[in-house]
C-alpha cells in the first residue's frame, strides 16, 4: 500500500486572497490602527504617526530577516535588550597575552600536551581531551588533515 508523503509543509496556506492568515492579521491590525489614528489625531500629527505604523505592519507581514519572520527578529531584539548579560574576563599572565593565535607549538603530538591547571591535566588524559586537542591545534596547521584518533 503506497501513501503520499506531504511535501512543502513549511509553506503556509494562502487563506485570504494572496495572504496567509498571519499576514492578513498584521495588515488588518495595522490598517485598523492607522484608521483610528487618522480619526483621533490632527491631520499633520496623524500622518507622522501613521507612516511608521504602516511600515511596521508591512514589515511584520512581508519582510524576512535571515529567512525568519520580522516578528521573531523583533522578539529576539527585545529580549536581548532587556535580559541581563554576563561578561566574563579571564586574566592571562603577560607571557601568554603577547602570543598570537597563529602560533602553533612545534610538537603537536597529543600525548605531550602541557597544561597549567590540574583540571586540564585530568582532561588531557581522556579521549575527549585528545579529540579536543586535534580539533583545536591540528586544524590550525592543516584543516584537511586526517585524524586517526577520533
Amino acid at each position: 500500500m503506497r501513501h503520499e508523503l506531504p511535501q512543502f509543509i513549511d509553506v503556509q496556506d494562502k487563506i485570504i486572497g494572496p495572504f496567509t492568515f498571519k499576514q492578513f492579521v498584521y495588515l488588518a491590525g495595522g490598517a485598523g490602527l492607522c484608521y483610528a489614528l487618522w480619526v483621533l489625531l490632527p491631520t499633520i500629527i496623524a500622518i507622522i504617526v501613521i507612516v511608521p505604523v504602516a511600515g511596521l505592519a508591512a514589515a511584520l507581514a512581508f519582510y524576512k530577516v535571515n529567512n525568519r519572520s520580522f516578528a521573531l527578529y523583533l522578539q529576539a531584539m527585545f529580549t536581548h535588550g532587556i535580559k541581563t548579560k554576563f561578561y566574563l574576563w579571564k586574566h592571562r599572565p603577560n607571557e601568554q597575552a603577547h602570543k598570537t593565535e597563529d602560533s602553533v607549538p612545534e610538537n603537536t603530538d597529543s600525548t605531550s600536551v602541557s597544561s597549567n591547571s590540574p583540571e586540564d591535566n585530568v582532561f588531557q588524559n581522556s579521549r575527549l581531551g585528545n579529540i579536543s586537542w586535534s580539533l583545536d591545534v591540528l586544524d590550525m596547521q592543516d584543516p584537511n588533515a586526517k585524524r586517526d584518533n577520533i
